[in-house]
């Protein structure tokens, strides 16, 4: 007997289970919603148990929205809340109506099981709420997909679905509360033993300045750090000089204890390509001028080191995510799976102008779009629990002072930035500005005055040849100042000024 192939099924098939889904209910726990309303009214303080996390959006019963709300509202004024003070209230407004008027408080109260399980009404009651959300989440994405008519294309889309879902994981109500001051003392203990254990008084992670983690103790986690400057400062050059020492560190230390790095080190290049930025790095470490690479214009043993040397870092916990315009949400993204498959203990930013705010917002000025994006960036730092360095472009205000060492106003909208700031540090090279004076024949009527003039420029050069400052403007946690530092151009490496600078 020939088996023959079974018909595909018809439309109308295919579409009962559509249909059967649409016919289903949305996720509601009537039931938990009434007993905690009973247990409300029978006991206020059952209200301290569901009270950080509960709103009256969260009940699929409207109606019982309502009588939540009410109830929270007489207990936070410190009234009492019971169906004898709530009758009043509830005939007057017309709440219960629909549902047989004030008898209806009488059945709330047949359904409280016990006040004791106030909190896990409550949970449940926020669990239906969640998966509704996540249906109504659901179909709008499919909607979305089926029609364009915004003019977003599919990956905006997968953006927004993002940035709605991250939402709804956060949405927490209003959960984190107090903590005892105990609690407080045993985490402050904690980051100093830490110091006090590891070397060079650093209790966070290194930035392979030492002066640097001197005055500030290193890169701690939840701190936003704005590391700013004006173009041919330096800014990338240093930035990336702190994520790959971190990431040496990171590495070192796993390798002494015999396992994988407990984090990776992330940079988000929004100007740069991963290229260009690993050449930089290798450049720096195999001491060959990047310019000579990317002319080619180097000898066998200079390329042999850089192959030498590539090698020994391709094991580095460094991630590089060159997206350019990347938005927030994006960013949160990949940060989570970054620190769910690696783990993440660093986010470097180049630079923050160049970045979006979250997708479906349209914020009404640059000041407010920089506002959402430094504020985003500082909510990452804390729900990751890691520093985030972000660079910063600096207004052109700089250039017309004789004295161009930057200063907080000269931030490109300051306001929010320094705000959200626990640390802002800019980078300034006497030597760049030093040599764009340097004296021509022309602007002299006799050579003997340009000569002079030509000496005392070379002078100046020779005290800032080599030399950088890190200007320490803003620190929450420490106090302020300049680090000296060194930097080499050729290579654009900087380092610490007084010692020898192989790395």
């Amino acid at each position: 007997m020939i088996d023959t192939p079974s018909a595909p099924p018809h439309p109308a098939d295919s579409s009962d289970g559509l249909t059967a889904m649409l016919r289903r209910s949305p996720p509601a726990n009537i039931e938990a919603e009434q007993a905690l309303l009973g247990a409300l009214l029978t006991n206020n303080k059952a209200y301290e148990r569901v009270s950080d996390f509960l709103i009256p959006a969260h009940f699929a019963d409207p109606v019982n929205g309502r009588i939540y709300e009410a109830i929270a509202r007489r207990i936070d004024r410190g009234s009492l809340a019971d169906p004898i003070t709530m009758r009043a209230e509830f005939e007057h407004s017309g709440v219960l109506d629909d549902v047989g008027g004030t008898s209806y408080l009488a059945r709330l109260l047949g359904a409280m099981v016990g006040i004791v399980n106030a909190g896990d009404y409550g949970r449940a009651i926020h669990d239906a709420w969640i998966r509704r959300e996540l249906i109504d989440i659901g179909e709008t994405v499919v909607n979305n997909a089926y029609g364009t008519a915004d003019g977003t294309d599919g990956t905006t889309q997968i953006g927004i679905a993002e940035e709605t879902l991250f939402k709804l994981a956060t949405d927490k109500g209003q959960d984190g509360g107090f903590v005892t001051f105990e609690q407080a003392l045993t985490g402050a203990l904690e980051v100093a033993e830490l110091a006090y254990k590891r070397t060079g008084d650093v209790s966070g992670l290194t930035s392979g300045l030492r002066d640097f983690d001197k005055k500030t103790g290193g890169l701690h986690p939840s701190d936003l750090l704005i590391l700013a400057g004006r173009p041919a400062m330096g800014k990338t050059a240093l930035a990336t000089k702190i994520a790959f020492s971190a990431a040496r560190a990171l590495q070192r230390e796993a390798e002494d204890q015999n396992r994988k790095p407990s984090g990776a080190v992330a940079i988000f290049s929004l100007e740069m390509s991963s290229e260009q930025l690993a050449t930089r790095i290798l450049s720096e470490q195999a001491e060959v001028s990047g310019e000579r690479i990317r002319r080619g214009d180097i000898g066998a043993r200079e390329f042999d080191r850089f192959v030498r040397v590539s090698r020994e870092l391709a094991t580095l916990p460094l991630q590089i995510d060159d997206t350019p315009a990347i938005s927030l949400s994006a960013m949160r993204t990949r940060c989570r799976r970054l620190k769910r498959t690696k783990g993440l203990s660093l986010v470097v930013v180049d630079y923050l102008q160049l970045m979006r705010p979250a997708l479906g917002t349209r914020p009404d000025s640059r000041v407010l779009e920089i506002s959402m994006i430094t504020q985003g960036l500082k909510a990452i730092a804390k729900e990751f629990e890691v520093p985030v360095i972000a660079l910063s472009q600096l207004s052109r205000q700089v250039e017309s002072r004789e004295d161009k060492r930057p200063m907080l106003s000269d931030l490109r909208e300051s306001g929010s930035i320094e705000q959200d700031a626990d640390a802002v540090m800019f980078v300034y090279r006497d030597e760049y500005y030093l040599q764009q004076r340097m004296p021509k024949d022309s602007a002299y009527d006799s050579m003997d005055k340009y000569q002079t003039a030509v000496e005392e420029w070379q002078r100046k050069m020779a005290l800032v040849h080599n030399k950088a400052e890190l200007i320490l403007e803003k620190q929450r946690h420490g106090p302020t100042g300049t680090i000296p530092l060194y930097f080499e151009g050729e290579f654009t490496r900087f380092g610490d000024l007084d010692t020898h600078h192989d790395a």
